[in-house]
């Protein structure tokens, strides 16, 4: 599906209605977008997408699983109309494609063994203890270490993967978002999340915001969205989409796109 010539605001949406589905790259990544157990593609960013494109005339969203590293370019070469993996909005990333306003606001969750017993509870202590320390391909926490003087990462395919290699004792703490370590961590009896971790940013703390992705000329579509995603937001149905999903009251947010993208 081609997308529009730079200013005119693009035409997808129009080509959306025709066709009557809209292809979400999504991550395979609890609790943003994943396949579940029964084969169907699940997770906040789906559910939120269903009731918006519905509301668009858009009837249908069908899944496009691909590494959460390969989404931006995914959509650009055009395998897919919309990204949902709850993507952080960052200024790098907006040079590369629009972004809805956010859907939540997330802080750091560290995944660690049973009592801490390493005391970890910020990227500071990680760095000053020589901890293991593990994160996601492609996530912010890796420049989040960085900046608080890790030396050593290790990256794993996901929060799950996560999990198993802190049970086993192959790293002392995975780093992800405190929504998705939270649902990871439950059942597990040899690990534990830490309170929620604030991350800095060139010595500032940081607060986290993630939202939908859409490639640069389809403002006209992404506009749509927005107007969507508010009322959703003023009525409370954002929450009671994403709650089943672990999300919280205090994770909503009504900052905009454009904040994130010239900070």
């Amino acid at each position: 599906m081609a997308t529009a010539d730079a200013g005119d605001g693009g035409s997808l949406l129009e080509q959306l209605r025709a066709k009557g589905t809209v292809r979400l790259g999504i991550a395979g990544e609890q609790p943003y977008g994943y396949i579940g157990r029964n084969g169907e593609m699940t997770g906040s960013a789906p559910a939120i997408a269903r009731r918006i494109f519905r509301e668009l005339g858009v009837e249908e969203v069908q899944p496009f699983p691909t590494e959460f590293g390969s989404l931006i370019t995914g959509l650009n070469a055009l395998q897919f109309d919309v990204v949902g993996a709850g993507m952080f909005i960052t200024p790098a990333r907006c040079d590369q494609v629009l972004f809805s306003d956010p859907e939540y606001q997330m802080l750091t969750g560290f995944l660690v063994a049973k009592g801490n017993p390493k005391k970890l509870r910020t990227f500071a202590d990680v760095a000053g203890s020589g901890a293991r320390f593990a994160t996601g391909v492609g996530y912010a926490e890796i420049d989040y270490a960085k900046e608080a003087g890790v030396k050593k990462i290790v990256t794993l395919p996901d929060q799950l993967a996560g999990l198993l290699a802190v049970e086993q004792g192959r790293v002392d703490v995975f780093a992800g978002t405190a929504v998705a370590v939270r649902n990871v961590a439950k059942g597990s009896r040899r690990a534990e999340i830490t309170p929620e971790v604030t991350p800095y940013r060139d010595g500032k703390p940081v607060v986290d915001v993630g939202g939908f992705a859409f490639r640069t000329p389809e403002t006209r579509l992404r506009d749509a969205f927005n107007r969507e995603l508010h009322k959703l937001r003023r009525s409370g149905e954002l929450l009671e989409l994403m709650r089943p999903f672990g999300f919280r009251e205090t994770e909503m947010t009504t900052v905009k796109a454009r904040e994130r993208c010239t900070a």
